[in-house]
């Protein structure tokens, strides 16, 4: 069971790293000079097509890990698209595909879709390409699809859960709301999503994105030794998620990052750094959440907002990070180098 979910997070993982990074590096950039280019608006509409691609990403990569046949991933692929939730039908009949779906539900009915193709097996033989397919979007397909409205309301719970947060004191709310992202991040659970959902917005936002910048700078430099440089550094350019199996099987590599989300998250409260729904659940990643800050705050591009800016989501994060990742690996020795590394071959 173990190896099982181990191998299932890591396909999700590189699924979500091949799905999300080209628009989390060009996305912002591209929005800047669009108003002047307008040609390549082509090119961010593709990141954008590209990142409703994960689902069926999500099925084939983890049916590579597990080894299976053409066929076989082929049909975890199509049968996890039917689980996400990533195509809708409107009123009239049309289908539409939107967002990356639910993040989870993709998950669940991958792990599914594996399961049965594997109890299948060889036993279909030359009837392979006809039947496995077919018997794969009939089964563990609307399975998913089926529990995707309960693993949306279980996905709810959630933004409940921080939408109460915010009724707290600013300092504590910041902190608390820093780490709950900070953690979610690490999860299949979408961060954008639960933001959305409850329209966190103001000094809520702002904590939720400092969480995320934690998480995914303090991953940067402690997975700097066990990985290359463009991998570590897909932690802040792209998401943390990447990490999710390592997270899962050893919960303790993420507490330096969570400490330092806690400090930057009061902060926030005392600052006054806020975000939009749409921020607060993108960390550094095409740099949303700095950017953000600078249009909400009093006066914009001010040397004071610009200070703020830099300390609050680079300078504090890197040093905060490097002086609890020292503790915890040198000190403590809870965390060690090969606890975040990650096997994307």
């Amino acid at each position: 069971m173990k190896d099982f979910f181990s191998k299932l997070l890591n396909g999700m993982s590189i699924a979500i790293v091949c799905a999300l990074i080209p628009n989390a590096l060009l996305g912002e950039i591209l929005k800047l000079i669009i108003p002047s280019i307008p040609v390549l608006q082509h090119l961010l509409d593709a990141t954008v097509i590209v990142m409703s691609m994960l689902p069926i990403l999500v099925g084939i990569l983890v049916g590579m890990q597990f080894k299976l046949t053409p066929i076989q991933t082929a049909s975890v692929g199509i049968a996890t698209v039917i689980g996400s939730g990533v195509v809708s039908k409107t009123a009239d009949g049309l289908f539409t595909i939107s967002g990356i779906g639910v993040v989870i539900n993709s998950g669940i009915t991958a792990a599914l879709a594996v399961l049965f193709v594997q109890l299948v097996g060889e036993r279909l033989r030359e009837y392979s390409i006809l039947v496995v397919p077919t018997l794969t979007v009939v089964i563990p397909g609307m399975i998913g699809a089926m529990i995707l409205p309960f693993v949306q309301s279980g996905a709810g719970l959630v933004g409940q859960g921080v939408a109460y947060l915010t009724n707290l004191q600013p300092v504590i709310m910041g902190a608390l709301i820093a780490v709950v992202f900070g953690i979610i991040i690490l999860s299949p659970i979408s961060t954008v999503g639960v933001a959305t959902v409850i329209m966190l917005s103001g000094i809520g936002s702002g904590a939720a994105n400092l969480g995320i910048v934690a998480v995914g700078m303090g991953l940067c430099f402690a997975s700097f030794k066990a990985n290359s440089l463009g991998t570590a550094l897909a932690h802040v350019l792209g998401s943390p998620k990447i990490q999710m199996r390592n997270f899962f099987m050893k919960p303790s590599i993420a507490l330096p990052m969570l400490i330092t989300a806690a400090i930057l998250g009061g902060l926030a409260g005392v600052l006054n750094v806020q975000g939009t729904p749409y921020s607060a659940g993108f960390g550094l990643s095409g740099l949303v959440g700095p950017l953000n800050y600078i249009n909400l705050a009093d006066g914009g591009w001010t040397a004071t907002n610009i200070a703020i800016m830099l300390g609050m989501f680079l300078i504090l994060p890197l040093i905060l990070n490097l002086f609890f990742i020292y503790i915890f690996k040198k000190k403590l020795k809870v965390i060690k180098d090969e606890d975040y590394k990650l096997d994307f071959e």
